[in-house]
């Protein structure tokens, strides 16, 4: 028989607390201490010590870029250029345009909802985006 403190194997004990265990149950709980020991440390050296799964999300925004308020005044400003240059575009023309640029539909898709040929359409999104490269010459 072996006397073992438990506050050594639990650490849920706050003061000590001696039992006597067989030589088996001690040999095992001190194998599952030196492996549980081993495991932190093979954790702690193959991988960092913050996590990118971890809740707070300091982690992962330190992986992205953030960008500067320069930066974001930049998108608005050509936002807002890019908007006037579509609404310079007359109705039919602007609304084939921000279909197949922004909405991402097919000439067909557009032809089918407009009921006209597709040639019809490619041909006005492509003077459209003409329009539009012209325009925003003159303001960039």
């Amino acid at each position: 028989m072996t006397t073992i403190n438990l506050k050594d194997f639990y650490a849920w004990y706050t003061h000590d607390e001696y039992i006597e265990v067989s030589d088996e149950v001690a040999a095992e709980l001190k194998a599952d201490k030196l492996y549980e020991a081993a495991y932190q440390r093979r954790t702690t050296r193959n991988k960092a010590q913050y996590s990118l799964d971890c809740d707070d999300g300091i982690e992962y925004s330190a992986c992205l870029h953030e960008p500067t308020p320069q930066e974001l005044l930049d998108r608005m400003e050509l936002f807002v250029h890019l908007w006037n240059a579509l609404n310079s575009l007359p109705e039919v023309q602007g609304v084939r345009v921000e279909a197949h640029l922004i909405l991402g539909k097919s000439y067909r898709q557009i032809a089918r909802e407009q009921g006209v040929d597709k040639s019809a359409v490619r041909h006005s999104v492509k003077n459209g985006k003409a329009a539009m490269r012209k325009y925003l010459k003159k303001f960039l």
